[in-house]
């Protein structure tokens, strides 16, 4: 078994959802089960008719859903020329609109969006795809089923996290084996999943891709794959290093980092599920799919300097905390990551000097300020007597980072990404590298970050 997952511009408008069902029906011998994304930007439309409904602007909300509907509506007058396959697909749509009405008219009333109402909200671009892509694919010959990914996936919550409950929903997936052995090709909604009450809700960023990996490392499929608008995992983001080439290979773990520091590859929790199963993940392109993509797997090929990929993310504030107090002094640290975390701020990168005189970390820039507020309230006292200097911030910095296998015992990476840097007069404010030695992280200001990204990527050779 395969498990097949379109984005939401594999199956954006009809020529695109063409493309995809074609795909499934070329894999027809690999006994696929396939998992849906939401139209591209359907999510967030009905995320702006919830703040509509929300902040009292009926008309706008209609509008919005008015538009949400016209363009589903389209999709099924444009896909199927039988009428009666048409009108069969209006009654499917017209039980969930109804639900939609219902839950947009509540919002509206109690002026309340719970995060429950937003899981439910986001849940219906999914669910209104499904059933046209399933019936198209029976259109090309295929028996196709839609299924509700919230009767397979099953979360439990607590006050802090979203879980995926493994156990009961390995139990429920064994559903989508059955279907498979009796020839059925399962399309699944992706993202959404739900409580064992029943409450909806959804998987977050890279949702529909965690689905996949979730589905596959439940029915221990043989591959897992990611279909979306790009070729695969890149040397670097082909915007910013035109020559940037598509990479065969890659780890789990190289997968992982360079999702967290902004390649366009799959959410770190997508990969979790796949590596516990040992489940290779392919990233393929839906508009060009005789090219091969890149393979995540366990095994991976070095690359002459060590570093495979060069990324970067932008929008991030650098904040630090000096004194000369607090030398010898423990639980500093510490107290900086309770602060954080308290305050529900993620931190992206840490450092800490030897001499213990200054810690720095990089945050998001929407929680700068905050960050900064928070630290000198936990280190008020510090302040006060003199042992901390001062706490102070600077925004709009970028996090290049060198990301591969081989960097581990790889001598010069740093000098290498360090000279190239420095001939072209970029100040490096700061570094970390892990004892893992996956990858080499550099803090510069945003507005070096395009030409720190060029330059490293031409000092490794990386398009070669």
């Amino acid at each position: 078994m395969v498990v097949v997952k379109f984005g939401g511009t594999s199956v954006g408008a009809v020529p695109q959802i063409d493309q995809a069902a074609r795909i499934v029906q070329s894999m027809r011998d690999s006994k696929p089960v396939v998992v849906v994304s939401a139209m591209g930007g359907i999510t967030d439309a009905l995320l702006q008719a919830g703040e509509a409904a929300f902040t009292g602007q009926t008309q706008q909300r209609d509008d919005k859903l008015w538009e949400i509907r016209s363009r589903h509506d389209r999709t099924i007058n444009e896909l199927f020329k039988n009428r009666d396959t048409v009108h069969e697909l209006q009654d499917t749509h017209r039980g969930i609109w109804e639900e939609v009405q219902k839950v947009f008219t509540g919002v509206s009333l109690l002026r309340e969006m719970s995060s429950r109402s937003r899981d439910l909200i986001s849940s219906f671009g999914e669910r209104l795809i499904v059933p046209i892509f399933a019936r198209y694919l029976r259109e090309l010959g295929l028996e196709a089923e839609p299924v509700d990914a919230r009767e397979i996936i099953v979360t439990s919550e607590d006050s802090e996290f979203l879980l995926v409950d493994f156990d009961e929903t390995r139990k429920r997936c064994q559903k989508l084996s059955k279907m498979v052995k009796t020839g059925i090709v399962p399309v699944v909604t992706g993202f959404i999943c739900s409580t064992p009450a029943g409450v909806t809700t959804t998987l977050g960023r890279g949702g529909s891709d965690y689905s996949a990996s979730i589905i596959g490392s439940s029915i221990k499929a043989d591959e897992i794959q990611i279909w979306t608008d790009v070729n695969g995992v890149m040397t670097a983001d082909p915007r910013i290093v035109p020559d940037a080439r598509v990479l065969d290979r890659v780890s789990y773990k190289e997968a992982a980092e360079m999702s967290y520091f902004g390649a366009k590859v799959l959410h770190p929790q997508t990969i979790m599920p796949a590596v516990d199963e040992n489940i290779p993940l392919r990233i393929k392109n839906t508009f060009a799919p005789e090219m091969a993509g890149t393979l995540i797997s366990v095994e991976t090929p070095v690359h002459q300097y060590g570093v495979k990929t060069v990324t970067s993310i932008t929008g991030m504030t650098l904040v630090s905390v000096e004194g000369r107090g607090m030398i010898g002094v423990p639980g500093v640290a510490g107290r900086v990551f309770t602060a954080t975390a308290r305050n529900r701020i993620s931190v992206l990168m840490f450092s800490q000097g030897s001499s213990e005189q200054h810690i720095s970390l990089v945050v998001n820039r929407h929680d700068g300020d905050a960050t900064v507020k928070a630290l000198r309230r936990e280190f008020d006292q510090e302040i006060g007597r003199r042992r901390i200097d001062r706490i102070t911030s600077i925004s709009d910095i970028a996090i290049i980072a060198l990301v591969g296998e081989g960097i581990k015992g790889a001598p010069g990476v740093a000098a290498r990404a360090f000279g190239v840097l420095g001939s072209a007069n970029i100040n490096i404010l700061m570094i970390a590298q892990g004892s893992s030695e996956l990858n080499l992280s550099i803090v510069a200001r945003q507005k070096d970050a395009p030409r720190a990204v060029q330059l490293i990527h031409e000092a490794f050779e990386l398009n070669k």
